[in-house]
């Protein structure tokens, strides 16, 4: 699979990956099968400090995630000269993955299947969008408010938000955001 600026994927069975520097963009991943991988805390910690560290080291922004033990989402910012979503997943999913099967003693697994990506272009897209993945973890029934999951954004955009902006993202409705499922 091929990705360029603004260019499509040459495999006509992969979803379509577009990728414009300079960016906001939502992004969810699922495990091979659904499996239950990252099932403890001490794997979501993994999954969560690389996906920290791949961001950074791509130069991207993290605006919020939500992680799971079958699945992540995640908004970031692409900067001007930020490298292609395409390359941030790949090292994402390969790091990853060899930490979680190094931790389960099972090397060469298939962790990750494909990814679902969208360019958020309207301003209120993108607040939705926010609120949704920082109400996933209520959604998925894990806690009762968002802030008390520890693999969430969402006490952390409540710690380093303005008022204005927060009540902004919080007043715009989600219930209508459609997330595919990303089947493995």
């Amino acid at each position: 699979m091929r990705e360029n600026n603004l260019s499509e994927s040459t495999w006509p069975h992969s979803p379509l990956h577009l990728f414009v520097p300079n960016a906001t963009y939502i992004v969810t991943a699922s495990t091979f099968h659904k499996q239950h991988i990252f099932d403890t805390a001490a794997k979501l910690t993994t999954l969560q400090n690389v996906l920290f560290d791949v961001i950074s080291a791509y130069q991207w922004e993290l605006q919020a995630w939500a992680l799971f033990a079958n699945h992540y989402h995640f908004i970031a910012h692409a900067s001007e000269n930020g490298q292609s979503l395409s390359r941030l997943i790949q090292r994402l999913h390969n790091q990853a993955a060899i930490l979680v099967n190094k931790i389960d003693r099972t090397p060469g697994r298939k962790v990750w299947f494909q990814y679902w990506d969208t360019c958020l272009t309207y301003e209120r897209s993108y607040y939705a969008r926010l609120n949704y993945v920082h109400h996933n973890p209520v959604k998925r029934g894990l806690v009762s408010v968002a802030e008390e999951y520890p693999f969430c954004s969402a006490a952390w955009f409540r710690q380093h938000t303005s008022d204005e902006f927060r009540r902004k993202v919080e007043e715009t409705p989600f219930d209508r955001v459609n997330v595919p499922e990303v089947d493995g």
